[in-house]
Order: C-alpha cells, then sequence, then structure tokens
C-alpha cells in the first residue's frame, strides 16, 4: 500500500486517533521486523554537532512521541536523531479535545496539545526499555501550572532527570499552547532561565563525569529586533545549540480554510518562509559560535535544503513527514 493511499485513511479518522493508530503501527512494524522489508535503507551521512556524531543531519522533532513510547519503531524508519517529550515533571492531561487540526488544502496542522504527557517519570521508564541506540534528545518544559515566575524550578527537575539517558536536552520555551510560556524567550526571564539552566549543567556534568549539550528552542513569531537579542543572550551563557523554530500563532496562508480560525499553534506548509527567516536571521547573528538546527516547514527536498542553505546545521521534521511519510526521511538524505 502507498503511504498516499494510507495516509487518507487515516485522515479519515480524528486527527488524535491517527496519529495513535500511526504510532502504535510504526511500533509493531520494527518488533516483527517488516520495516526494513518496506523502506529502502538510508544512507549514512554523519555530522558531529555538539559533540556528537549524527549518522545524517535528518531527525524527528518533538512532539510526534511525547513519551518516548515509540523510540525503537521510529528509529528504525532511518531518523539521524529523535526528540522526544515535551516531557514535565509532573503528568499532565494537557488542553480540552478537540486539540488537532488538519488543514490538508495547505499540507498544515493547527494544535493545543499543551504539552500533555505522562510525566517525566514515565518517560524514563520507557527510554530505559529502548533497544535502540540511536541519538535521542529529551524535549522538557513546565507544568502548565507552575507559574512563569517558578518555570526555572520546572526545568531544573527535568534537567536533573533526563540528563544521564539523554544525548542532549532541549529547553522548549517557545509553545504557544502553555499560558505565559514565550515570556521566557525575552530580557532578564530568559537570562535568569538560562543561567539557572547552566549552572546546573555545570554541575551535572561534575557529579556523571560527561557533559550533555543543551537547545534551546524558540518561537518563529519574532522580529529582527527580537531574535538579535535572543541571540546574544544566547552567546552569553554559551547554549550548545538553538533550535529555530516552534509553531506559529500566525494564520498567513491558511485564512478562510476550515479550522484556520481555531487556537494553536500552526505547523507545515505555511510556516516555512516565516520559519526559513528566523532561522537564517538567527545563524547570521549565532555565526560560528552556537549551531542551529532547523524545524518548520520542512515539507520536501527543496524546503530542507533550503534550511541547510540557511545555516542551518540539522533539521527536524514533523508535520512534512505526516504529509510525505518516512519516505521523505531518505529523500532528503539522498538529495545531500
Amino acid at each position: 500500500m502507498s503511504y498516499s493511499l494510507l495516509r487518507n485513511l487515516l485522515f479519515l479518522l480524528a486527527p488524535e486517533t491517527s496519529h495513535d493508530l500511526a504510532l502504535k503501527g510504526i511500533g509493531f512494524a520494527e518488533k516483527i521486523k517488516l520495516t526494513p522489508t518496506l523502506l529502502p535503507k538510508v544512507p549514512c551521512k554523519p555530522v558531529k554537532l555538539m559533540g556528537i556524531e549524527f549518522p545524517n543531519p535528518v531527525g524527528l522533532a518533538a512532539g510526534l512521541d511525547k513519551n518516548a513510547d515509540y523510540i525503537d519503531g521510529l528509529s528504525a524508519l532511518g531518523f539521524g536523531f529523535i526528540e522526544v517529550g515535551t516531557v514535565t515533571p509532573r503528568p499532565q492531561p494537557g488542553n480540552p479535545k478537540p486539540r488537532l487540526f488538519r488543514i490538508p488544502e495547505r499540507q498544515a496542522i493547527i494544535n493545543r496539545m499543551g504539552f500533555n504527557n505522562k510525566g517525566v517519570d514515565y518517560l524514563l521508564s520507557q527510554v530505559a526499555q529502548r533497544r535502540s541506540a540511536g541519538v535521542l534528545g529529551i524535549n522538557i518544559g513546565k507544568n502548565f501550572d507552575t507559574p512563569v515566575e517558578k518555570a526555572l524550578e520546572d526545568y531544573l527537575i527535568g534537567l536533573r532527570r533526563v540528563y544521564s539517558v539523554a544525548d542532549y536536552i532541549t529547553v522548549n520555551i517557545s509553545s504557544p499552547n502553555t499560558p505565559g510560556l514565550r515570556t521566557l524567550q525575552f530580557g532578564d526571564s530568559l537570562k535568569g532561565l538560562l543561567s539557572g539552566v547552566k549552572e546546573e549543567q555545570r554541575k551535572l556534568a561534575e557529579v556523571y563525569g560527561y557533559y550533555r549539550p543543551i537547545a534551546v528552542k524558540i518561537a518563529p513569531d519574532m522580529v529582527t529586533d527580537e531574535i538579535k537579542a535572543v541571540a546574544t543572550i544566547l552567546k552569553e551563557f554559551e547554549m550548545d545549540a538553538a533550535i529555530a523554530t516552534n509553531t506559529t500563532l500566525s494564520r498567513a496562508g491558511v485564512e478562510g480554510l476550515k479550522h484556520a480560525e481555531e487556537p494553536g499553534g500552526l505547523s507545515g506548509a505555511p510556516l516555512t518562509n516565516k520559519s526559513t527567516q528566523v532561522l537564517a536571521g538567527l545563524c547570521a547573528e549565532l555565526g560560528d559560535e552556537i549551531p542551529v538546527i532547523a524545524a518548520g516547514g520542512i515539507m520536501d527536498v527543496p524546503t530542507a535544503l533550503a534550511k541547510l542553505n540557511a545555516g542551518a546545521r540539522l533539521i527536524q521534521i514533523y508535520t512534512g513527514f505526516i504529509y510525505a511519510g518516512p519516505k521523505l526521511v531518505r529523500d532528503i538524505v539522498v538529495a545531500l
């Protein structure tokens, strides 16, 4: 069965139902060793970044496998790295359903999931059971009911808990679906957060005897001066990487379409140009000091190459993976 036919069948179901069903199918295919017979092998095109050897530069963005339930199945698809989460210290249900909406006419998705996850303890139990040895990133966030002024406490809990099992850790301060979260991207709020995170990273490196890099994920809804200010703070605290970008609050490109006015973050093709502009601006400001990982609107080979040409060292896909299927991973790696 072609992926486009399978996708069309899955799209007959409610988005969250099809999401869960697809992940279970990916996990099952790997367990019965069916994946290699369905997909050609992805060639090895290694990239070294943050002191980590990535087998290829195409990763899976956070959000698809929030609880690390399907690391082995997803790794079998040929990703150069998998990022799980966003995970919070305590389990939380997220926002009320429905909270996930497709806009197929524009190859887009709107979500307001709200960091729904089973908590860091559950995630760690799943990571402990994985068989694949691929590069694993863990994306950490704050609980919805933790006041923004106390957000650092949640990030430190997450950092301490996942430090020993992650190859890198992402600090997510850019989801539009947790009230007040995006205010942490700016000024003294960002300085206070990164100062605390960086200090904890140093302590943990001494305790464990090894260094785990930390990336910071930012939003696409920034103007030039805001990008420059964020870059300055990232350099001040010597962060290991930035991820540009998360989903957007803009509705440019989907106006008038069904679900376009649903609250939440927009991803997919309408995000491509906006995200790439922020990426290029951030890369220009950071230069060779801090590498940038691209996410947002990577739907095919040309959009992937555009991100790399804008300065990204690695890329992450999510909505493009939903619409194009696992073949997208290999297509991008081969094109490199």
